[in-house]
């Protein structure tokens, strides 16, 4: 393993790679950003209609579930919320794992520092036209606290590394991951908060989905721009799911480590 002054110097390194290796794919960013912008708009229009009927409903007034809405619109890029962003499951069928394996490097550290760099620059690029967009059209509230926001988005953007490579590095167990892919996907749109706000799911399930990890990366992050959450304990919340789904990929990692499934090549 690197020493901890090399580990210092090469994560920056690859996040700062991480972000121009998709800052080359600025098109692809902007037209994911006006897809994001377009549907942020007819989402308004639906909670617009929802809020009016339903005053109050979870805890939102109307301007709080138009701002909602855009900031997930914003957040899809950044948190990949409809998966992917990782190189892992192609490198795992091709063998080429191996090699990563054996760096002098953790491959999850080494992953983390690549997606931080690609979640900043689509952070901006793609999560800032929906919320410009928003803000012009509908008009949409300031932060509550723009601090702990940029934390607690920067603590989504783990969380969703923390799940997604947990999906991708499966691929070592399993012969063909697009059904993980899916499963991810459905689980991640329905449970961060993407869809609708977890405050207005009833009973049971609104406490489950605010207690599972995919609220940290839409839902949490929303309420702390909205106030609507004390940013102490949501933040705690984020960091805790955080540090569970990093731990449980070290693991897997090591498994991957003694037992790489080579799926061609």
């Amino acid at each position: 393993m690197p020493g901890h002054g090399a580990a210092v110097s090469l994560y920056p390194r690859l996040a700062w790679y991480g972000f121009r290796r998709h800052a080359t794919y600025w098109a692809a960013a902007l037209a994911g950003a006006f897809t994001n912008t377009v549907f942020g708009v007819l989402r308004a229009y639906v909670l617009i209609a929802l809020w009016q009927a339903r005053p109050g409903l979870g805890g939102y007034d109307v301007a709080g579930a138009i701002t909602f809405t855009f900031l997930t619109q914003a957040f899809i890029g950044p948190m990949q919320l409809f998966g992917g962003g990782l190189d892992l499951p192609q490198r795992i069928r091709t063998g080429d794992v191996a090699l990563d394996l054996v760096r002098p490097a953790s491959l999850q550290m080494w992953c983390l520092s690549e997606d931080l760099g690609r979640a900043a620059y689509l952070f901006v690029v793609r999560g800032g036209p929906p919320a410009l967009v928003g803000a012009l059209l509908f008009g949409i509230v300031a932060p509550h606290a723009p601090a702990a926001f940029l934390v607690s988005v920067a603590l989504g953007v783990v969380v969703s590394f923390g799940w997604r490579y947990i999906v991708a590095l499966a691929t070592c167990w399993v012969m063909d991951d697009r059904g993980l892919g899916v499963l991810s996907m459905v689980l991640t749109t329905f449970f961060s908060g993407l869809m609708l706000p977890l405050a207005i799911f009833p009973g049971w399930l609104g406490v489950l989905s605010r207690a599972l990890p995919w609220s940290a990366m839409a839902q949490v992050p929303a309420d702390v721009y909205l106030g609507t959450a004390d940013p102490a304990p949501a933040l705690g919340f984020q960091a805790l799911w955080a540090a569970v789904l990093l731990a449980l990929g070290a693991l897997m990692t090591g498994a991957a480590r003694r037992k790489v499934v080579i799926q061609g090549g």
